[in-house]
């Protein structure tokens, strides 16, 4: 019986040892990209930290670039195969020739405003100055030109539009005057109203519907890679999940990613300003009325959006996979 006991050991550590590099082998290494200091990559970031990668066999590492069009470049360029990464910067390369798709929704509106440096009160007061943007082509950009029009001001005629770069960048250079007003979002731009600078343009009350930041790829890494993009879409809408469910465990990312240097209060305000479903649905499909919004603005200076159709810029068969067996539904049950 002893022997018998240690020849079962043998075996099974035997087969254990044989099983283990095939199941290692399962694992999928990729960079992940994303483009603002915000709120709005949560899901990524979440998703790495939490483990949630890891768990749907993900060997992920998440990588900054400064402004939605270097991301965008990134991922074309093939330096990442997946990124979050906003409308217009999607749109545009897609319109010129890249296969760039979204893949799940991720924010499917927006949360941003239009701020006035210190003693700026009033859009009035804006005429003849300049407004920070993260880089031209990016969503700061249509946001800052959409925002301007319904103020009753020309972008580019009234109002120069600059590139400042990162959302902490464009808040600071509103707080020393080095420009007349900033595009910012949460947490920034609760950090902004807390200093005392006014808003000038409420973005989210304007009834823009647009389609954000939200993970995208190529159809190209998608005929290649079918099954890494499947188990990315599950931890995202995962991810998505844990944002709704655990106030506490997202806040405490959230601080960690902004470096520790926000009060509780604004954390928890970044974190709840993005919990309805018209900005971080749980469903998780990329809006395409959204993106006729991004073509319609982008149609003003290419052509080319003028033909083209909301669903050239959408692979939704991962997304609809999770929907439609049930499972997105079954990560919001109570346990």
């Amino acid at each position: 019986m002893r022997l018998r006991r240690i020849l079962t050991t043998i075996i099974f550590m035997t087969l254990f040892a044989m099983a283990a590099p095939s199941v290692f082998a399962q694992v999928a290494k990729l960079h992940v990209g994303y483009s603002a200091i915000s709120a709005d990559n949560l899901p990524a970031w979440l998703a790495k930290e939490a483990g949630i990668f890891q768990r749907n066999g993900l060997d992920v590492g998440v990588v900054f670039f400064t402004g939605g069009s270097t991301a965008i470049l990134a991922l074309v360029s093939g330096d990442v195969p997946i990124t979050q990464v906003s409308g217009p910067g999607l749109v545009s390369s897609a319109l010129a020739g890249a296969d760039a798709v979204y893949i799940a929704g991720g924010v499917t509106s927006l949360n941003y405003v239009l701020v006035g440096k210190p003693g700026v009160t009033s859009p009035e007061q804006l005429k003849g100055g300049s407004v920070a943007i993260s880089r031209f082509g990016s969503a700061t950009d249509s946001i800052a030109r959409f925002a301007l029009k319904q103020i009753g001001l020309i972008p580019g005629k009234d109002v120069t539009i600059v590139q400042v770069g990162t959302v902490p960048d464009r808040l600071n250079a509103a707080l020393t005057g080095k420009v007349t007003a900033a595009v910012l979002n949460p947490p920034s731009s609760f950090m902004a109203e807390k200093r005392g600078l006014a808003v000038l343009a409420d973005v989210a009350k304007m009834g823009l519907v647009f389609q954000h930041t939200a993970p995208a790829t190529t159809r190209k890494f998608i005929r290649e890679h079918q099954d890494t993009v499947r188990r990315y879409v599950k931890s995202h809408v995962e991810a998505v999940a844990r944002i709704w469910t655990d106030k506490e465990g997202t806040i405490k990312l959230l601080s960690k990613f902004l470096g520790g240097r926000v009060d509780r209060d604004i954390l928890e305000r970044s974190r709840n300003d993005n919990l309805t479903d018209a900005l971080l649905s749980k469903k998780q499909y990329p809006t395409l009325e959204g993106l006729k919004t991004v073509l319609d603005e982008l149609a003003e200076r290419d052509p080319r959006a003028k033909t083209a159709k909301p669903e050239q810029f959408v692979d939704l068969t991962f997304i609809q996979e999770l929907n439609q067996s049930g499972y997105v539904e079954s990560l919001y049950k109570k346990k």
